[in-house]
């Protein structure tokens, strides 16, 4: 098995569906912060970029990922697959199969710290709930469609996510007001007035194009029920944000319940930028037994596992 020696972690926010054409750009600028791109050994490639709405199918995103890698690097390079990891040929002929399959990534690394578990991966903006048993994963779902309907993803995270997607009304001072059904604000928001991610975890846009100060998040909440802060206070806005992070751990309990269930597994591995405010509160509301990636890799290690598990089994693929 491949032996980790050194990890070395590298970020920047692409909106794929709007910039997809800088993807090679970026992945080069990335890799020069580590090392010369010409002098790589290999490269493995795990994606969940392909459903944006830049591509007309899921095959075409692939296909359009992994030509833009196969230009940039002159080394072997194969793609982290459902059921195996793939060279350019067989991804060719099965491009589905790669299809957001970072999950199998990270699965591999989490069987090495639990050999039955169901790992709880939330960040930026879905979940993947994944049951491990006898160290390998036993997903009911293999494409996200799929995991849709099992309980295996919930397309809810710490960043990116509609505020009104997992919300429809926000009790305030003995009332309930229901939410405007507008992109207002999402969960970075809330988790910026809440002092429950660093200044630097909010990469993405913002969704009136401000700035991300807590007042600017609490503006962008406020609207939410049709309000602005000359109505709240902070400590109004603060209220309100707590009840929205306790709604979004109930979205994510839910999945992780039919999983549990299903499987008769009550052990959790946590990992991903959500791994403690909103994974292992999940866990902990359904009295399962908690564990965190975080005991064995830096919180930028668990916000980018899908990368370390695909850097191991790449090494595994080439040996």
């Amino acid at each position: 098995k491949g032996e980790i020696k050194d990890i070395q972690t590298v970020f920047e926010y692409l909106p794929m569906w709007s910039q997809n054409e800088r993807l090679g750009n970026v992945l080069y600028d990335l890799i020069e912060k580590i090392c010369p791109v010409d002098e790589i050994d290999a490269v493995g490639i795990s994606m969940t970029a392909e459903l944006v709405d830049a591509f007309e199918t899921k095959a075409q995103g692939v296909l359009d990922i992994a030509t833009t890698c196969e230009k940039l690097f002159d080394c072997p390079v194969a793609y982290i697959g459902t059921d195996k990891v793939l060279s350019l040929a067989e991804l060719i002929a099965n491009p589905i199969e790669v299809a957001a399959a970072n999950w199998i990534a990270t699965s591999h690394i989490v069987a090495e710290i639990e050999k039955d578990c169901i790992f709880v991966d939330t960040g930026s903006t879905t979940t993947d709930i994944i049951p491990i048993k006898d160290g390998k994963e036993c997903a009911k779902g293999r494409t996200d469609f799929e995991r849709s309907a099992t309980g295996e993803l919930v397309y809810t995270g710490t960043l990116r996510t509609n505020l009104t997607s997992f919300v429809d009304s926000i009790p305030f001072n003995g009332e309930t007001y229901r939410v405007a059904s507008e992109l207002f604000a999402i969960t970075a928001d809330v988790y910026n007035v809440l002092d429950l991610i660093k200044d630097e975890d909010y990469v993405c846009a913002t969704c009136d194009g401000a700035g991300k100060s807590k007042e600017e998040s609490a503006r962008r909440i406020s609207r939410v029920v049709c309000a602005d802060l000359d109505i709240f206070s902070m400590d109004d806005i603060k209220e309100m944000a707590d009840y929205i992070h306790k709604e979004q751990v109930k979205q994510i309990a839910a999945g992780l319940k039919e999983v549990s269930e299903r499987e008769g597994l009550d052990k959790v591995i946590v990992t991903g930028l959500g791994k403690d405010i909103l994974c292992a509160e999940a866990a902990k509301l359904l009295g399962l037994d908690v564990k965190s990636m975080g005991d064995y890799y830096s919180d930028d290690e668990c916000t980018v596992a899908p990368a370390i598990g695909t850097a191991i089994m790449m090494k595994n693929y080439l040996d």
